[in-house]
């Protein structure tokens, strides 16, 4: 498969990251409101065209949220998080009042796992192979 790099300002890469969250204290808000959910999958997809970001996938489960994103070397992971988290409870509490009951829609935590082409150990063997001298 061949690789499709963005060019940047100054930059060439790909950075593509897989990140889980839950709703605070893993209430299942989205197992039996479908106006919800499709709410909040249209406002991850408003920020992340904002963003210029592609969200590559995309879970919105019962008590916890999955996506793989690709975006761009001028945000760090933890920004990219607080955009998606912090438009969507924004949001999401002013439209659906129910969610008021909850201290805040999402948990402070997230889980993040970069994902790339290749593996470490790969990149190891590369880096240390001699050919370099």
């Amino acid at each position: 498969m061949k690789k499709i790099y963005k060019h940047y300002n100054h930059a060439v890469g790909l950075a593509t990251v897989h990140l889980v969250w839950i709703p605070c204290r893993r209430r299942k808000v989205f197992a039996k409101n479908e106006a919800l959910k499709l709410r909040c999958i249209e406002i991850f997809q408003s920020v992340a065209n904002e963003k210029k970001w592609v969200i590559k996938a995309l879970e919105v489960a019962p008590d916890h949220i999955h996506m793989l994103v690709e975006y761009d070397p001028h945000h760090s992971i933890s920004q990219v998080v607080k955009a998606f988290k912090g438009r969507t409870s924004r949001y999401l509490r002013q439209e659906f009042p129910e969610l008021l009951k909850l201290p805040s829609l999402w948990t402070h935590s997230y889980m993040f796992d970069t994902t790339g082409k290749v593996s470490t150990q790969i990149i190891l063997e590369y880096i240390n192979d001699p050919h370099h001298g």
